[in-house]
């Protein structure tokens, strides 16, 4: 008789194979397990402190120690010699068993942390799930939405198998579909308009996900028509998001920032701005409600890219831990470039405005302890600060102390701490403190904030062309930003020579003037132009750092129509100055 055919069982074994084993675990209970772990986390870290303050007692007992064989030694004689020995014996036998105590309790708690630390790093993955259970279902969707408006499309997604945090991946699914919608009805054009320009009769659309350190970077692109910060800026000016002034000065990149406010999400501004705007506020809320960040990049005509960065996980979490007085907070430490102290000779301050020039950019300095209303800030010359940067923006923030790096459990902030201005949750030291969590978008909105010149209101005023002169790049570029957003156009240069060889080529209708430069002060460069009988009715404003009254009359005895010191500059004052002056009131 032939053999019966060996189970599925027996074959699985036969071949060595092992069935995959699996358990459904409720969210709640992971939850619950992850909060336990991050607890361990912190119990191992006050085990290493605990470790440290025990080396401490054990280095004093070693002095102690010494003390005690060195008066031993003196008191021997021939009655105390055997007395003397065993006490020597012992003092040394009980400081090699210390040793030996501290080094087994040093290496034991940095083994238990180094354990605790992978403990809740493997319960941090089991809570993330593949971005594809989100993601598998927008190609087919992309392409319904292009058959109803006669397009045709090619929707690829890259990075499915990329894991995030449940909480984050139900947040993430909405403003994907925004983007993707928006990448469909407007960023995409019909096939015989891509046909005529040049590309592939079907739009093609890039869905991709990538673990960037520990941030989720998801991105959506298109090959479609861009977007035109020139369009984008009309639009917004014709709602009356922003006035003239502020549209005249803002860059190309703030302008695409526009398409995120509220004011901007219909339709009928989207068309007007190569259909971007439906819902994009609502993505910018949604992620930064994550403590993540949303980016465009757009060439015109070619594509259009947003990136979405969040937290992958948002039960641990690397922060740097700051003081201020003697509280401790914590930043993201993703969004922590670097730290130092601040040089006073990097920093210059216009129109009441801080700022320090940072990698070849200028960014508004902040301090974290007038920001939360804690301090009137740092008394130090030269304090401690944190550059961080959220999405294409960035602040130099202020603070009173640097405790270090540390990934911590992220707890949720109770009813006290609910709705505080800032703060996203809190998390528990090992010496017993509690550091409050602080959101980076809000930060930086803040400093934005509060380096944004106040527009000058009233009257819409008259455009000037306007040359600036000052020989340091980080003051002419703060200037230029304040004259800038008072809506005129700047040429700068970088000293009096330079200065005066745009001003013989160039038409300007005012000079803007620093006092010392090097070659060619502010003060000769004036007396030059006003001997000139080209330039004689040409208005001159010196806006100098020095203030004393000698100075000023050296300004006034030169033939400039203005004096005014930097450090008490207002974009009010500046721009009466220039009403007075130019008649831009008029």
């Amino acid at each position: 008789a032939r053999p019966a055919a060996p189970s599925p069982e027996a074959r699985l074994e036969l071949r060595g194979d092992k069935p995959a084993a699996s358990i459904r675990v409720d969210v709640d209970r992971l939850d619950e397990i992850a909060a336990l772990a991050g607890d361990v986390l912190v119990e191992g870290e006050r085990a290493i402190r605990r470790s440290r303050d025990l080396n401490a007692l054990f280095a004093r007992w070693g002095r102690l120690s010494d003390r005690v064989i060195a008066l031993a030694e003196r008191l021997r004689d021939a009655r105390t010699a055997r007395l003397v020995e065993q006490i020597e014996g012992d003092v040394h036998l009980l400081r090699s068993d210390t040793f030996r105590f501290a080094r087994a309790q040093t290496e034991a708690a940095s083994s238990s942390q180094a354990q605790f630390g992978m403990l809740a790093e493997r319960i941090g993955e089991a809570r993330l799930i593949p971005l594809s259970g989100v993601l598998a279902g927008f190609p087919l969707a992309a392409r319904d939405m292009a058959r109803e408006q006669g397009k045709e499309v090619e929707c690829v997604v890259r990075g499915g198998e990329t894991g995030v945090d449940k909480a984050i991946l139900l947040s993430l699914n909405d403003p994907l579909v925004h983007l993707v919608r928006n990448c469909v009805d407007h960023g995409l054009e019909t096939p015989a308009e891509r046909v005529e320009a040049g590309k592939p009769r079907a739009g093609k659309i890039v869905i991709s996900a990538r673990v960037d350190g520990d941030l989720l970077a998801v991105t959506v692109e298109d090959d479609g028509r861009g977007i035109s910060p020139q369009k984008v800026r009309a639009s917004a000016l014709r709602k009356g998001i922003i006035g003239e002034q502020q549209a005249a000065s803002l860059s190309a990149r703030n302008a695409l920032d526009l398409i995120f406010m509220a004011g901007f999400s219909t339709r009928e501004q989207a068309g007007e701005t190569s259909g971007r705007g439906v819902g994009l506020d609502v993505v910018r809320k949604r992620v930064t409600a994550l403590g993540g960040s949303v980016t465009v990049e757009s060439e015109v005509g070619k594509r259009t890219r947003f990136t979405l960065r969040m937290p992958q996980s948002l039960s641990l979490m690397k922060v740097l831990l700051v003081r201020i007085d003697e509280d401790v907070y914590g930043i993201p430490a993703v969004d922590v470039d670097s730290v130092g102290r601040l040089d006073p000779k990097e920093a210059t301050e216009v129109a009441g405005i801080r700022a320090v020039r940072y990698r070849g950019r200028l960014m508004p300095v902040v301090a974290l302890g007038p920001l939360l209303s804690l301090n009137g800030g740092p008394r130090s010359k030269r304090p401690l600060v944190a550059y961080v940067d959220h999405g294409s923006e960035g602040a130099a923030v202020v603070v009173d102390g640097l405790h270090g790096e540390r990934e911590v459990a992220v707890k949720a902030p109770g009813a006290f701490l609910k709705g505080m201005r800032f703060v996203t949750g809190a998390a528990a030291l090992e010496d017993g403190r509690v550091a409050l969590l602080l959101s980076t978008p809000d930060i930086v909105a803040a400093a934005r904030r509060l380096a944004s010149p106040a527009l000058a209101r009233g009257r819409d005023r008259r455009r000037l062309r306007v040359l600036l002169v000052d020989d340091s790049a980080i003051a002419r570029e703060a200037e230029a930003a304040l004259l800038r957003s008072l809506g005129h156009e700047v040429d700068e240069a970088v000293d009096g020579e330079d200065g005066w060889r745009k001003l013989q080529t160039g038409s300007y209708q005012l000079l803007v003037t620093d006092v010392q430069m090097p070659v060619l002060d502010g003060i000769d460069l004036t007396r030059r132009v006003k001997a000139t009988p080209r330039f004689v009715k040409l208005p001159i404003v010196i806006m100098s750092s020095l203030s004393a009254p000698e100075e000023r009359r050296r300004g006034v005895d030169a033939g400039a129509d203005a004096y005014i010191v930097k450090g008490e500059l207002e974009a009010e004052s500046l721009a009466a100055t220039l009403e007075r002056l130019c008649g831009v009131g008029a």
